[in-house]
């Protein structure tokens, strides 16, 4: 099956309301010009320096959203490079973000990661966290926060996952609840190619999908 029927076939399955990001890291110029032939408006990537290149030779007439764990000092280029950074877990990386969105004079669009699984060796702020971290960033005039988003743990069978995606909606819904300034919850990004009937069904409304619609990567 090409990328086109592949994207075709997701997009027939999915609500209306869901966005389809393709996760395009290590996928190459022709298969990403595919994806986006095939009506895919949103990709994402893991790192900077990949992305950027690939922004270089395609441009930003579709969004490029930051999927991966950014460290702190790319962030400048982040704010470059990038519609929208899903990733953000810290306040420190936060404010690097909001400095460089100043300059700029722009209000940049973020996600907060949350660590659902509460992995130690995991991006992502701790569930218990979110409120403060939210409150936290919040008060930044350059960063606004619009959504929530989660990897959820890896694991053997795959609809275990889904007390993870319960949780993070969980805190979704009360944050939106309690309308913090600044805040607008308005993108749930969950699941992954083997995860995103499971993360559609819990709430999701961004769901990153590489295997899927490229299949295997070639390492």
């Amino acid at each position: 099956m090409k990328i086109r029927e592949r994207v075709q076939k997701i997009v027939q399955e999915i609500p209306e309301n869901v966005k389809l990001v393709a996760a395009t890291k290590t996928r190459t110029i022709e298969e990403i010009k595919e994806v986006i032939d095939a009506g895919v408006e949103i990709l994402g990537e893991n790192y900077v320096q990949e992305a950027e290149g690939k922004i270089l030779e395609i441009g930003k007439a579709i969004q490029w959203h930051m999927v991966g764990h950014l460290q702190t000092n790319k962030a400048d280029k982040a704010v470059d490079i990038f519609d929208m950074v899903e990733t953000v877990d810290s306040i420190r990386l936060a404010n690097r973000l909001n400095r460089t969105a100043s300059e700029k004079k722009i209000v940049y669009p973020v996600l907060i990661e949350i660590n659902s699984g509460k992995e130690e060796k995991k991006a992502g702020v701790f569930p218990e966290e979110a409120e403060s971290l939210i409150r936290n960033i919040s008060k930044l005039s350059h960063i606004r926060i619009e959504g929530l988003m989660t990897m959820g743990p890896f694991l053997e069978k795959v609809e275990e996952i889904k007390p993870f995606f319960r949780l993070t909606k969980e805190i979704f819904d009360y944050i939106k609840s309690i309308s913090i300034p600044n805040v607008e919850m308005k993108y749930l990004s969950m699941g992954m190619s083997d995860t995103w009937r499971i993360a559609i069904e819990e709430g999701a409304n961004l769901i990153r999908l590489g295997t899927v619609i490229f299949g295997p990567r070639k390492i």
